[in-house]
C-alpha cells in the first residue's frame, strides 16, 4: 500500500479541480499525467472567468503549480499503461517516458483523461488546426465573428452545429465531405439562416505558412475561400488502460457514471469529457471537479 488515498489521472480542469480540493481536504493526492493534452496546439482558450484568453498550457501549468504547493500533493509526469483489482483496492500502473515504471495501490482513482479526437480524413487539416481551424465554437467562434466561415463534419449533428455557428457570421457553409448527414427537415432549417450546404467530397485545405488557411479545395479541382474552419471530430474517452475492469459505458463510449461520479467499478470516478454528454467547457469540467473531490471525501469519512 502507498500513502496515498486517491490517484487523479489527468490534469486538465476537472482533474486539477479534484486534486486540489482534496489537498486542501489533508487527503494524500498522487496526480498522474502524461502532458499530451488534446489542446495542445491551441494558442488561448476563453470562458473562464478571470483567465480568459489563456494559453491552455499555460493554464495547465498553474494549475500543477498550485496543487504542488501543497504538502499533501505529489505529480507524476508519465502514462498509465493499466489499472487492475486487488481486493478493494485498485493497482495503478504508469510509466516515464524515459522508461522508467511505478506501481501504486490505492482506494480510489479519479479518471480526468480528457478525450482523445479524429478528424475527417483531409491531409492538411492538423497543419491549420489550433491557429485557424477549430472544433469548439464555444470557446473560439466569437474571434471569427463575421469572417467567412466552413463548419466541416461527417456526422448527423453538424446541421446543429452549423447554425450554433451561424451566431458568430452570417456566411456559413457546411460541409459534409460526401456523406449524407444533413435530412430534409434540417436542410430547411439551414435555409432559414442562409446556410449552404456542401456535399462535395474535399481535397485538402490550403493556406499560408503559420497556420493561415485561405481555403478547401474539393476533389473537383475547385476551392472555396474561407477565413476559418471548424470541424466536428469524432471523440473517444482516453482510457485504453481499463480494460481488464468492468466498467460499463455510455453512448460512444463515454463512462457511465451515477450522479456523484462513480462508475460501476468500485472505488472507480471518473469526470469531465470522458463520462456523458461529452466534451464541455472549462469552467464546467472544473465545477464538476470541485463537486467530485467533496463526494470523494465526504466517501472517505464515511459519510456517503
Amino acid at each position: 500500500m502507498t500513502d496515498y488515498e486517491v490517484v487523479v489521472i489527468g490534469a486538465g480542469p476537472a482533474g486539477l479541480a479534484v486534486g486540489l480540493n482534496l489537498v486542501r481536504a489533508r487527503r494524500r493526492v498522487l496526480l498522474i499525467d502524461s502532458n499530451r493534452p488534446r489542446h495542445a496546439v491551441t494558442l488561448r482558450s476563453h470562458g473562464y472567468v478571470t483567465r480568459d484568453g489563456t494559453p491552455p498550457l499555460e493554464f495547465r501549468r498553474m494549475g500543477r503549480e498550485e496543487f504542488e504547493a501543497y504538502e499533501e500533493g505529489d505529480v507524476l509526469q508519465a502514462t498509465v499503461t493499466d489499472i487492475a483489482r486487488k481486493g478493494d483496492n485498485l493497482i495503478v500502473t504508469a510509466a516515464e517516458r524515459g522508461g522508467d515504471e511505478h506501481s501504486f495501490e490505492v482506494a480510489n482513482v479519479v479518471l480526468a483523461t480528457g478525450l482523445v479526437e479524429s478528424f475527417p480524413e483531409i491531409p492538411s487539416l492538423r497543419q491549420f488546426y489550433g491557429t485557424t481551424a477549430h472544433s469548439c465554437m464555444e470557446c473560439d467562434g466569437y474571434e471569427y465573428k463575421d469572417k467567412r466561415l466552413a463548419l466541416i463534419g461527417e456526422t448527423e449533428d453538424v446541421a446543429e452545429r452549423a447554425v450554433l455557428l451561424s451566431q458568430w457570421s452570417k456566411d456559413v457553409v457546411l460541409l459534409t465531405n460526401g456523406h449524407d448527414v444533413v435530412s430534409d427537415w434540417w436542410k430547411d432549417k439551414l435555409a432559414e439562416r442562409d446556410i449552404a450546404v456542401d456535399g462535395r467530397v474535399i481535397d485538402d485545405i490550403e493556406g499560408q505558412p503559420g497556420g493561415i488557411l485561405t481555403g478547401v479545395r474539393f476533389a473537383d479541382g475547385s476551392v472555396l475561400e474561407r477565413d476559418g474552419i471548424f470541424v466536428r471530430p469524432h471523440w473517444t474517452p482516453s482510457v485504453n488502460f481499463i480494460d481488464s475492469l468492468h466498467v460499463v459505458r455510455a453512448v460512444d463510449g463515454l463512462l457511465s457514471v451515477d450522479n456523484e461520479g462513480r462508475t460501476s467499478e468500485h472505488g472507480l470516478w471518473a469526470i469531465g469529457d470522458i463520462t456523458p454528454p461529452g466534451p464541455e467547457q472549462l469552467m464546467i469540467a472544473a465545477g464538476a471537479g470541485q463537486r467530485l473531490a467533496s463526494v470523494i471525501n465526504r466517501t472517505l469519512l464515511g459519510l456517503q
